[in-house]
């Protein structure tokens, strides 16, 4: 039999979606006939397999799934390990399942919900302007984290995040602030929807802004097999740099990035940030003991996952909608970023120098 959607169910029943949802979960405020009522046609239509619809009829079944896409992402560490302390402090146990870079988030979602006794999804990274038909079949509550939505271009849900593009739009007006123009960016793949996407645009707004020219041979996007790694960092930044593409400042996109940057760099005679000025995006804790120090917008990790936690069961208890969260990123400076030497000042500071030597008899 064709495999049906949470909304052709709702439509056999004669009731809503969230109707079906609440079945699912197992809510007070529906009643033991229309949930019988649901169940059943969920069995008839093998909407869920059979060990599964069992699981969904016992009230012991606490558990939560984090569904992370993206696992090389280092900022996503530290989160992971709250969300998973407080579903602890809950009494539910918490599933970490990895989403593919190419894999539906969406898909990943309901297909976990029917082979394991969820009440609630956290989703860590991917892209969420997914149809809104789609979006409703995730049959339990679920958070966005990390991923700011837009409610004129997706299905509104509950979310969690900082302003991707306002602090992208910091990140490298501060790079301007310090006199670069040639500044190059390590972004995401060129049909990223997401935060990739915000963090480009915020890039070319900040150029418009201040009168600088766009330049496309100072854009190095990562291919759709690469994510925000060292790796990935290290190996457009050589691309960059054998190309010959001339820049005093690189804007990546991540702080893993910013560390493979820093890398390739150093391994082909520039200095940091004397020669190049390196900036990052998230503040992951490595990145404040990397030699240099790099230059961040940091996110604020904790505040976050405990608002996507709390957020969660706030709405499987039934006690909150959905509705997004927006928290402000930090700009961290560090040793990575610099001011632009001009060359005249260069030239003075050797003159300098030369002086000094002289005085001092030191050759």
């Amino acid at each position: 039999m064709e495999q049906i959607t949470i909304r052709d169910i709702a439509r056999k029943c004669g009731v809503g979606v969230s109707t079906v949802s609440r079945a699912l979960n197992n809510h007070p405020d529906i009643s033991p006939e229309t949930k019988e009522m649901i169940l059943k046609v969920m069995s008839e239509y093998n909407y869920v397999p059979n060990n599964s619809a069992r699981n969904l009829k016992r009230s012991d079944a606490k558990a939560i799934a984090v569904l992370v896409k993206g696992m090389d992402n280092m900022f996503f560490n530290t989160m992971i390990s709250i969300l998973q302390e407080k579903a602890r402090k809950k009494k539910y146990s918490c599933i970490i399942e990895r989403v593919e870079e190419k894999a539906s988030e969406v898909d990943a979602a309901i297909e976990v919900v029917k082979e394991k006794r969820l009440r609630g999804i956290v989703f860590l990274g991917g892209n969420f302007e997914h149809p809104r038909e789609k979006m409703e079949q995730i049959p339990v509550p679920y958070v966005v984290t990390t991923v700011g939505i837009r409610e004129k271009e997706a299905f509104p849900c509950a979310s969690v995040s900082v302003d991707d593009y306002k602090e992208s739009y910091k990140m490298v007006d501060y790079l301007c602030s310090c006199g670069h123009r040639r500044i190059a960016i390590l972004a995401a793949c060129e049909d990223d929807i997401s935060i990739g996407r915000l963090r480009l645009e915020a890039y070319r707004k900040v150029l418009e802004d201040r009168g600088i020219p766009y330049d496309p041979a100072l854009v190095r996007h990562m291919s759709r097999q690469e994510n925000y790694s060292f790796g990935t960092g290290y190996q457009l930044t050589r691309q960059l740099l054998e190309d010959g593409v001339e820049f005093t400042a690189l804007y990546t996109t991540s702080d893993t990035l910013a560390i493979g940057a820093c890398r390739a760099l150093r391994e082909t005679g520039k200095r940091v940030p004397e020669d190049i000025s390196v900036a990052g995006f998230d503040g992951i804790d490595v990145g404040a003991y990397y030699i240099p120090s790099i230059t961040t917008i940091r996110q604020p990790v904790e505040a976050m996952a405990t608002e996507s936690a709390r957020k969660l069961f706030a709405m499987i208890d039934g006690k909150e909608e959905p509705s997004a969260k927006v928290f402000d990123g930090e700009l961290v400076i560090r040793e990575s970023t610099g001011p632009l030497l001009q060359n005249d000042n260069v030239e003075s500071l050797k003159r300098r120098i030369y002086r000094w030597k002289r005085e001092f008899r030191t050759f």
